[in-house]
């Protein structure tokens, strides 16, 4: 038994094993062939860039249940929204969940569906799990490879269960797993 002590990997993990299990298969299927074409060789930008939907299933996952709740702004101007008057200088809560399960943008927004992420994916600002523009958060990329190599070495080494399978979700600030997502983890054979 083993337990993952990064906390974004230890969510996605836990999000996909429960949300994305039918995804699973075919992201291991993809993870697989770009093992086999490595033939033992350490992954490179090339071959990280070849986990398209790998991408897509983590990109669901992360609109599901994103890694931040929302930020404050500050309205720079007066403006109405919805009948009431926003003065120019108070603060506004954004709210990330709101966003992502807007079904203008995302039709049945409850539905696990990496194929939302295809293309094109998501019209801007609508998806936005390292924010967006120019306060995008700077890591997104590394946290981008960070959870593909993760995900690219744990599904072709590995396979496990998890220690909890109907482990509940709480958010203090961040979510994260109630019992610290433990795994028995198997070698892949």
């Amino acid at each position: 038994m083993i337990s993952l002590d990064h906390e974004s990997l230890r969510l996605r993990v836990k999000l996909s094993s429960q949300q994305a299990s039918i995804e699973i298969d075919l992201c291991v299927a993809e993870q697989m062939e770009i093992a086999e074409s490595k033939d033992g060789e350490l992954l490179d930008y090339v071959n990280v860039r070849k986990m398209k939907y790998t991408w897509h299933v983590v990109c669901e996952v992360l609109r599901l249940q994103p890694p931040t709740s929302g930020t404050f702004r500050e309205a720079m101007s007066d403006f109405v929204y919805e009948g009431y008057l926003i003065p120019k200088g108070m603060k506004i809560h954004w709210n990330v969940h709101a966003t992502h399960k807007n079904p203008e943008y995302f039709p049945d927004p409850h539905k696990f569906d990496p194929s939302r992420f295809e293309g094109h994916g998501p019209p801007p600002y609508s998806y936005v799990p390292f924010g967006g523009g120019p306060r995008m958060c700077p890591g997104k990329e590394h946290a981008r490879y960070e959870i593909l190599v993760f995900l690219h070495n744990l599904v072709t080494g590995y396979k496990w269960e998890m220690v909890y399978p109907d482990e509940k979700m709480v958010v203090d600030p961040v979510p994260f797993p109630s019992k610290g997502l433990p795994l028995h983890v198997f070698p892949r054979i």
